[in-house]
């Protein structure tokens, strides 16, 4: 497959599409990256690598991490997780408060705001000092130890905090929250602001393509357990756009309002993108049209 042949023609055809979308204005200090970046990288399972643009810059991966977190809850909890958030899609805004009530404090999936913020709680829970063992994971998983937080955009979304700690209170009035609420948001903002390139995106969900292994061969889960976080991602992770990317894409992935997405096809690649400028339901709308091209032009998708 001429994977760098075909991101060149994703990128030219991108030229003329009519992008309308608008940078995030919900994080303040997002609100100040340049809108018109673009960036797409793709790596396949035998680790070759493609990139183009924008694809070796670093930007906030925002909820393309509560995928990473989950992974990493899993690797400790394993099924007991899907006692305290669940597996289906919400139908709902990712920060609503209205699907909660009427579930009595147990979130439909862990990629909306209120199934992240008890995936954290179970995180600060596992591992010793939550912030440093979880970027020494990210670090581990996508080979990359310039990977950091961005600590002004993990202060800003503290600045701005008020829906999350709404949420996270509400589910410590359920018992679904079992540590002090300011210490999982803090976690929970700090995981959020993690910068990654591309690149570095691209290999960090490496493991999800394949079965279970980073590129160095660290098992991280099972195939059983990727196949089913895989399946999440494919019916959960574009929050209540998640049948439109299955529709137009075919590909289980991950999205961030930093602009960012990652997708993969097991067995055979991983793709990130990343472009500023958010659809109506917060995704990248560069970027999903870069993935919906992607798997015509390759004919690939899990489909």
């Amino acid at each position: 497959m001429e994977y760098a042949k075909i991101l060149e023609e994703i990128q030219q055809d991108l030229l003329d599409f009519p992008a309308i979308g608008k940078v995030t204005t919900t994080i303040p200090e997002l609100a100040t990256i340049n809108p018109d970046k673009f960036g797409i990288h793709l790596t396949t399972i035998n680790s070759i690598d493609y990139g183009i643009g924008d694809s070796e810059e670093k930007f906030s991966i925002q909820s393309i991490s509560k995928a990473l977190t989950v992974a990493l809850a899993f690797s400790f909890l394993d099924e007991n997780i899907w006692k305290r958030v669940g597996v289906e899609p919400s139908g709902t805004a990712f920060n609503s408060l209205i699907q909660l009530e009427y579930e009595k404090g147990i979130p439909r999936n862990p990629f909306i705001n209120s199934g992240a913020i008890v995936i954290a709680d179970m995180l600060v829970s596992c591992l010793k000092n939550p912030k440093e063992d979880f970027l020494t994971f990210i670090r581990m998983i996508s080979g990359s130890a310039s990977i950091d937080y961005n600590y002004a955009v993990a202060q800003s979304e503290k600045d701005t905090r008020f829906r999350n700690a709404a949420l996270a209170n509400f589910l410590k009035s359920f018992g679904n929250i079992e540590n002090d609420v300011d210490e999982v948001l803090d976690f929970y903002f700090h995981q959020c602001s993690i910068e990654m390139t591309c690149q570095e995106l691209a290999h960090s969900f490496f493991f999800f393509a394949n079965e279970g292994k980073t590129k160095d061969g660290k098992q991280i889960l099972t195939r059983s357990q990727v196949k089913r976080l895989n399946a999440l991602m494919q019916t959960c992770g574009f929050y209540d756009e998640s049948g439109e990317f299955t529709y137009k894409v075919g590909l289980p992935g991950k999205s961030g309002i930093g602009g960012g997405i990652v997708a993969l096809y097991p067995n055979v690649f991983v793709v990130a993108t990343w472009s500023p400028k958010l659809n109506k339901k917060g995704n990248s709308e560069l970027g999903m049209h870069a993935l919906e091209a992607l798997t015509t032009k390759t004919g690939m998708s899990v489909f």
